[in-house]
């Protein structure tokens, strides 16, 4: 019989903590009907309903991978990720609902991209966020429309505005979030 190298029971013992973590997680949450005592839902299930929207709607899924093992400096570029369902709009009235689907809070403003400007490439301050100067709107609020503190995991947030033609950049501002990758573009005609 072949014995195991150092690195692989290292594997195997990692691989075995996550997948406990994870199943002590689910179990909390089915046990508690959907929901902690701290009202945390199933990752995926929002736990509020969006009105009626109107104009058209555009769907922004906000993620991100682990949460607290990404806390300070440790967030990684590409960590996480904001993504709407369509990237081009007739201008006029635009609707945006933004789920979050990952394990800590996020927001999303808008803001008009300049000339050959390419989303993800603004600077990034030592406070972790961009220059959000001009930005149009933000749903950063949980279960509501507007802004707030940021939109809770497992829960929705929405704006409305009328958007001209142009070329705009959807992001997370809370610290680090545009640096892991929480930006995508929009083009309205």
């Amino acid at each position: 019989m072949k014995t195991l190298s150092r690195k692989t029971h290292f594997l195997f013992g990692a691989a075995a903590a996550l997948v406990l973590t994870a199943l002590s997680m689910l179990a909390v949450v089915f046990m508690s009907g959907g929901t902690d005592p701290g009202g945390y839902a199933f990752p995926g299930a929002s736990r509020c309903t969006a009105p009626g929207l109107p104009g058209t709607v555009i769907n922004v899924t906000a993620s991100d991978m682990g949460g607290a093992l990404m806390g300070g400096s440790g967030m990684m570029r590409g960590s996480m990720l904001l993504t709407a369902d369509r990237t081009t709009v007739t201008g006029g009235e635009v609707s945006f609902l933004v789920t979050n689907v990952g394990n800590i809070p996020h927001e999303m403003m808008i803001i008009p991209l300049a000339g050959t400007q390419i989303a993800g490439t603004r600077p990034v301050g030592r406070d972790g966020k961009i220059d959000e100067s001009g930005s149009l709107a933000e749903a950063a609020a949980t279960c509501a429309e507007g802004e707030g503190d940021g939109i809770l995991p497992s829960a929705a947030g929405w704006i409305t505005l009328d958007l001209a033609p142009g070329e705009y950049e959807l992001f997370c501002n809370l610290p680090g979030h545009y640096w892991a990758g929480m930006y995508t573009r929009l083009t309205v005609t």
